[in-house]
């Protein structure tokens, strides 16, 4: 990754910036020629539907907070850029960053670093997804049920509800809602996230997404692959009958199921504890990350 404070000249950065663009291309090429045909796919549109951005604006490279860019005169009027010492210098600035955007700088913050402090939990099973349709004659993804809606409601009445994502919690059946262990609000978000969350490990895409040049556009990358990578667990271990796509189910109502999903989850809440303190590395510098 690009120090803070480094200084690259125009023929440094553009090689970076080549390299970037053709990465994300790879990244987003089958989504592109699906969006291209009009064919939506269950998985992975979730990726630029939800968090809403584009794969133009994905492929975009930054160089991150502090880091100068030589000869870049025409980012000079983007967002969150300063000019540096020299002319046609230019550096991604966090504390204009700040100064525009307090609140939201203040939240990220507090998501990331309050997250990062948590120990990882590891008993949700995933069932998210399954109190989203619990006892609900109409659901909001158009996809048989691989258990039926009796097997499915089964599920979840022999499980103990533990989700910690307001994000998810928010979608809840309202039968479903008193079933969890914790009444979760937006206000009590950042008190409660915790790094062993499939969403929590999503979301780092989303505030490297809010944070837009201050990040390196290799970490923003990394976190994209991440999330696409948690999706594809997330709807595996979903309720739904995904065959058509391909997605064979990891089936958290048996044992076996269960142990799949946490074997998976713990090893993407590793993943996603270097991406967090990647991201606070490159935004707030070193001395502040967790």
């Amino acid at each position: 990754m690009i120090l803070t404070g480094e200084r690259l000249d125009h023929a440094d950065w553009t090689v970076r910036e080549r390299a970037h663009a053709e990465r994300a291309d790879a990244l987003t090429a089958a989504h592109r020629e699906r969006a291209q045909r009009g064919e939506k796919h269950p998985v992975y549109d979730f990726l630029f539907t939800y968090y809403a951005y584009k794969p133009a604006q994905l492929r975009r490279w930054h160089p991150g907070a502090g880091v100068t860019l030589r000869d870049a005169g025409e980012r000079a009027e983007w967002r969150w850029y300063s000019p540096g010492a020299e002319s046609g210098e230019v550096t991604p600035d966090a504390t204009a960053f700040r100064a525009e955007k307090p609140q939201l700088a203040d939240l990220v913050e507090q998501m990331l670093r309050r997250t990062a402090s948590r120990p990882a939990q590891f008993g949700c099973f995933g069932l998210h997804e399954w109190a989203m349709v619990y006892r609900e004659d109409e659901h909001r993804h158009p996809i048989p049920l691989r258990l039926g809606q009796a097997g499915t409601d089964a599920v979840v009445e022999a499980n103990e509800l533990r989700c910690t994502h307001f994000d998810a919690f928010r979608f809840f059946a309202d039968d479903a809602v008193p079933r969890n262990r914790l009444a979760l609000t937006r206000a009590s978000q950042p008190d409660l996230e915790q790094p062993g969350c499939l969403h929590a490990g999503m979301d780092l895409y989303k505030w490297a997404v809010k944070l837009g040049p201050l990040i390196p556009g290799e970490l923003l990358l990394d976190t994209f692959e991440l999330a696409r990578d948690i999706r594809v667990l997330d709807m595996e271990a979903a309720p739904y009958d995904l065959s058509d796509w391909g997605v064979q189910p990891v089936p958290i109502e048996t044992a076996e199921g269960k142990a799949e999903y946490v074997r998976r989850q713990r090893g993407f809440a590793e993943h996603g504890a270097l991406l967090r303190r990647a991201l606070l590395e490159a935004w707030l510098g070193s001395s502040s990350a967790v």
